[in-house]
């Protein structure tokens, strides 16, 4: 594989979709990207919280994003993927519609999350990288990751 050397001002991101739109994770904090798999459900979790599974001997929790952000529920599809994230000393996967693309985006292309009245996902958002003809939402992982009350 070969590295690629960034300048201080580009972030590389895994571009994954959710709901017809692109959202983005800096991949330093992405440990892999999965099919999805069999899921063990956990009584009592959060609704938001699809169970367990053993990935490689490690018991990881999962999350489908869909319900994080208060979106419809859609069939999984061969698409489908789990995105296994670190943050803030948490192991989590996050089940997306789909994932494929690696970016670099200059840090000049990422603007401030944008006041969007009424929006649940705005919580989650830590900006908007503007790309040519694509918009690319920076999710907040901590935010995304921290419990709710039910």
């Amino acid at each position: 594989m070969t590295e690629i050397l960034l300048t201080d001002q580009d972030v590389k991101v895994i571009v994954f979709q959710l709901n017809e739109k692109e959202y983005a994770i800096p991949v330093n904090e992405v440990k892999s990207i999965e099919k999805l798999q069999h899921i063990t459900r956990v009584p009592k979790a959060a609704n938001y919280v699809k169970g367990v599974i053993n990935l490689r001997g490690v018991v990881t929790p999962i999350i489908d994003l869909r319900k994080r952000f208060g979106l419809e529920d859609d069939s999984y599809t061969d698409n489908t993927r789990v995105i296994i994230v670190s943050a803030e000393e948490l192991e989590v996967g996050l089940i997306v519609d789909a994932a494929n693309d690696v970016l670099d985006i200059p840090a000049n292309a990422i603007e401030p999350q944008p006041d969007v009245v009424g929006s649940v996902e705005s919580e989650y958002i830590n900006g908007v990288a503007k790309l040519e003809r694509r918009l690319l939402i920076m999710l907040n992982l901590s935010k995304v990751l921290k419990p709710t009350k039910e």
